[in-house]
């Protein structure tokens, strides 16, 4: 197997983006929405995140998107925008390849680069401890469980929320 490439997405990587989103949706508890977006959707959101300024990935395996990741706004008021929501989905078939976790480490680094302080993993399902064990290993702290606040497949699921500084974090203020 070669490594993965991890490169800023276009808008070309968006249908086989939209295919992973999708059956994330319908098969998964990683994220708490019911109806799967289609690729008008998907390709506003995208917009909607490279016009904000964040950063958005796609990691390329065997010649094909593997999986994505992206940061976008933890919260909409202002005093929260050096604070980063991620997001990272993988093609099931590249599960346990080291994808999430490069996927990540490339999320964070240009988070830091582009003055985010702080990033937030809002983790759909205690279950999931793939992505808990990726955030882990990635220096993300758990910061707590909101129980049984989605209902999906007919079950209550939990969200779990961690957090890592970037950069400097908190130990100083951005512009002094």
């Amino acid at each position: 197997m070669s490594a993965p490439e991890i490169r800023p997405t276009t808008e070309a990587d968006l249908p086989a983006i939209t295919a992973i989103y999708q059956q994330a949706v319908r098969e998964g508890t990683a994220t708490f929405e019911l109806e799967p977006p289609d690729l008008a959707e998907m390709t506003r959101r995208y917009r909607a995140l490279i016009e904000g300024g964040y950063p958005y990935f796609v990691a390329m395996l065997d010649g094909r998107v593997a999986g994505y990741a992206y940061a976008g706004a933890y919260r909409p008021r202002p005093a929260y925008r050096f604070t980063v929501e991620n997001s990272i989905y993988l093609d099931p078939s590249f599960h346990r390849r080291g994808v999430g976790t490069l996927l990540l480490e490339r999320l964070i680094a240009e988070s830091e680069a582009r003055g985010f302080r702080q990033m937030i993993a809002v983790i759909g399902d205690s279950a999931n401890a793939g992505s808990i064990g990726v955030h882990t290993r990635a220096g993300f702290k758990m910061i707590g469980t909101h129980p049984n606040v989605g209902l999906k497949f007919g079950r209550w699921l939990d969200t779990v929320m961690m957090q890592r500084d970037l950069g400097e974090g908190a130990r100083s203020v951005p512009g002094n």
